[in-house]
């Protein structure tokens, strides 16, 4: 694997980044907790769908008693835009290996009120403590070097995808057809990814890493924006230092809406989380 020149000389320590930074939460009260969504984490100024995910998620890891998710699942009711959100928790059950949430995450109309965005329904324990344990026929993506793939920052321009300039992602210019006008229609998308500051990866980043590739509609022939409807992420271990390798699919588009299939490897060839995306697309 070639990463030298995909990472930073020397990496940002956990905590220290503008991941962590934009998406900490102040407690209001048990369960409740205020934060104040920055315009860094947008396309087309609406928040990123997996960020969003991730700051639920680190809500739910506070409030429950198991710090880790291994399965997330999130109904998108309404778009989330840069500005003031709380996000109210509950624990369903606390078990001995898992523990279960719920979460939502509410943003404030012209008169005040709580307009819910997004419902999340949750999974926690600790991945530490899982066996060693392997069988799989899974295999990780066939990617070029990063040095070979294409910076995503080389195409949209920074004011309609801010969230590309906290990222470092570098796609498979065996699926960006469709940015020359001629999309594969195999409905695939793959690159490596990290965090623009060196921060290594963590579960939570995870949740975020399965939803800002492009979408696979773009390589369908299709265009505009394709909103999510619901997204469920199982995260299998905690990922190991250094860039991940993304891939994600979609094999049918009908009635206007598609699935994304995406699976998430660390730099030590592992298979560190899987999600299923149902979005909505329109012809293009």
């Amino acid at each position: 694997m070639s990463d030298a020149a995909f990472l930073p000389a020397v990496r940002a320590p956990i905590g220290a980044g503008e991941f962590d930074r934009d998406s900490a939460l102040t407690p209001r009260g048990p369960g409740v907790y205020d934060i104040d969504l920055g315009h860094g984490w947008t396309i087309l100024d609406t928040v990123n769908g997996g960020f969003l995910l991730a700051v639920v998620g680190r809500a739910l890891g506070d409030a429950l008693p198991h710090p880790d998710p291994f399965t997330v699942s999130a109904h998108y009711l309404t778009a989330t835009v840069p500005g003031p959100a709380v996000v109210r928790t509950e624990t369903i059950r606390a078990g001995r290996t898992l523990s279960t949430g719920q979460a939502s995450l509410f943003q404030y109309d012209e008169n005040g009120a709580e307009v819910e965005r997004i419902r999340v329904l949750a999974s926690y324990g600790d991945l530490d403590a899982l066996p060693d344990d392997v069988r799989t026929t899974a295999r990780p993506p066939e990617l070029p070097p990063a040095e070979e793939c294409v910076d995503s920052q080389d195409g949209p321009s920074p004011t309609d995808w801010p969230i590309a300039e906290r990222l470092r992602l570098r796609l498979d210019p065996a699926t960006l057809g469709w940015a020359a006008g001629r999309p594969s229609g195999k409905g695939e998308t793959r690159g490596w990814l990290g965090l623009a500051d060196g921060r290594d990866p963590d579960p939570f980043s995870l949740l975020m890493a399965v939803d800002v590739l492009p979408p696979t509609a773009f390589d369908l022939g299709l265009t505009g924006w394709v909103p999510t409807v619901e997204l469920t992420v199982q995260v299998r271990c905690r990922p190991a230092p250094g860039p991940l390798r993304v891939s994600i699919v979609t094999r049918n588009f009908a009635g206007g809406f598609l699935e994304e299939d995406a699976e998430v490897w660390d730099s030590a060839d592992r298979l560190v989380a899987q999600s299923r995306q149902f979005a909505r697309a329109r012809l293009g």
